[in-house]
């Protein structure tokens, strides 16, 4: 088992410290509100959904079995709290008359860079929910595949393939979407 930095924290938070449960919640909040929004696609959902798995985890930190890492336990919680609050939501349409167009008159370095990332946000929205969680974790997040599969409760080598052919569905995505692009110019 490797050393867990957060295992002394937890111990605080067990013998009453509770205002210490702070340490962790700044230490993973970004993680979780980035796991959080690629499942439920919206930031004021997943800032809730972040929340409401900080406050399941604090509830719940004497179950955590120290088998794995904190953060990896944490993760696991969002997780799932994420695809219960996506479950149970609706789609949320957006009126087109309160729809706001903001212009950006930046150089070419900026619009670049825009565009690349406005065609992967595009592209990445295209896939399912697994292969965007997955991609996600890996390359932004870098997790390793072990702690990837503790998240999503998948086997390691199921991880690395759905990783994988992610990332092909996610080249023919983006060259789908810049083909369309070119033709419209």
């Amino acid at each position: 088992m490797t050393y867990d930095p957060d295992v002394p924290i937890i111990d605080r938070i067990i013998a009453g410290e509770q205002s210490v449960y702070a340490v962790l919640v700044n230490r993973y909040k970004s993680y979780a509100y980035t796991i959080a929004y690629k499942i439920v696609q919206n930031r004021v959902e997943a800032e809730e959904v972040a929340q409401d798995a900080f406050i399941k985890a604090y509830h719940n930190l004497k179950s955590f079995q120290r088998e794995s890492k904190f953060s990896t336990w944490l993760y696991r919680i969002v997780f799932n709290t994420a695809i219960s609050h996506r479950r149970k939501s609706r789609p949320d349409f957006q009126s087109i008359e309160t729809t706001r167009l903001v212009q950006n008159h930046e150089g070419e370095d900026r619009v670049e860079r825009s565009d690349k990332r406005r065609f992967l946000e595009a592209a990445m929205n295209r896939l399912n929910q697994a292969d965007r969680t997955a991609l996600t974790m890996f390359y932004l997040e870098e997790f390793s595949l072990e702690e990837i599969a503790e998240v999503t409760g998948m086997q390691a080598n199921t991880v690395k393939v759905r990783i994988h052919r992610a990332r092909q569905r996610l080249a023919d995505e983006l060259k789908t979407i810049l083909k369309s692009e070119a033709l419209s110019l």
